[in-house]
């Protein structure tokens, strides 16, 4: 999903930023969309450590931007000449090829013509907005994400894993996630360096893994069981209601698991060697080195 990879349907924790203000504009170039999202946040922290003017921008910053807003658009985009570019809620959804086309072609008309977009890998409808996006004619690049690590340690999963549970739409194929951190250094690069300019990356990580298996490894890790559960997609759409989404993206969100977890996704690939040179991190040597949560009350 890209949101796959995903959630970008839901709130990441909050990272200290460098988000511009009203004087900073004129020097600031390149625009973060969902600049306090999972990868967001870190391709804003690895531009700020490599001296590099930015923009992150959310519904809550000055100037504001909303994806269902076209009015914050132009005040995002102004002063600005590459952007990084996450959709939001999720780019798989019904409708959202046409916002980011829209999106698209208003940067490249206000002289914001490099542009790179998070993308999903195996949804139609993620291809629809890459196809509407390259429509715009932007010196363009698209990294098409497996499921990210952290939807395990930032909110997503994280708050059901720290009850010692873990809950999936019923499939049993494996998932080859990926380090947000390496997608945010692969992103970095494809903004900074023109050679990435019409390439298309597939980034996963080292390793085929089932969910079933992420719940182990997490357990392993932390030291304590976590219990794996697989159930119907409506009753996991219920789950997520109860849980507290909204009904319209638990929906969403649900047929999108169900849709790329059939085995689509199942192989790896070379996007993030063939960016940075070297291999993508491995989930062991991830959940081993984070901060396992205090347990919760059921």
């Amino acid at each position: 999903m890209s949101g796959g990879r995903r959630s970008r349907m839901w709130t990441s924790v909050p990272c200290i930023l460098r988000i511009s203000s009203l004087a900073d504009r004129e020097v600031m170039t390149i625009l973060i969309t969902g600049g306090t999202g999972k990868t967001g946040s870190r391709v804003a922290h690895r531009l700020f450590d490599l001296g590099q003017p930015f923009s992150a921008v959310t519904r809550h910053s000055e100037p504001a931007f909303d994806w269902y807003d076209e009015g914050t658009w132009e005040g995002a985009l102004t002063g600005c000449r590459s952007a990084y570019v996450t959709f939001q809620p999720d780019i798989a959804l019904p409708g959202a090829d046409a916002i980011i086309g829209a999106f698209a072609k208003r940067a490249v008309a206000l002289g914001c013509t490099r542009l790179v977009l998070l993308s999903g890998r195996g949804e139609d409808g993620a291809r629809r907005a890459e196809n509407a996006f390259i429509e715009a004619d932007a010196d363009w690049t698209i990294l098409r994400s497996a499921f990210f690590f952290q939807n395990f340690t930032e909110a997503f999963w994280a708050e059901e894993i720290a009850t010692g549970s873990l809950t999936m739409v019923e499939s049993s194929v494996s998932e080859p996630f990926v380090d947000c951190d390496d997608l945010a250094e692969v992103a970095v690069a494809a903004l900074l360096d023109p050679a990435h300019i019409g390439r298309i990356y597939e980034l996963t990580g080292p390793r085929l893994i089932t969910f079933r298996d992420i719940a182990a490894e997490i357990g392993d890790a932390y030291g304590r069981p976590v219990t794996y559960q697989e159930l119907p997609v409506e009753d996991y759409i219920a789950a997520l209601v109860s849980a507290g989404l909204p009904q319209d993206a638990a929906t969403g969100l649900a047929y999108v698991f169900d849709e790329v977890l059939d085995g689509r996704n199942a192989h790896l690939e070379r996007g993030v060697h063939d960016v940075l040179g070297r291999a993508a991190r491995d989930f062991k040597d991830f959940i081993g080195s984070a901060h396992a949560p205090a347990p919760l009350q059921a």
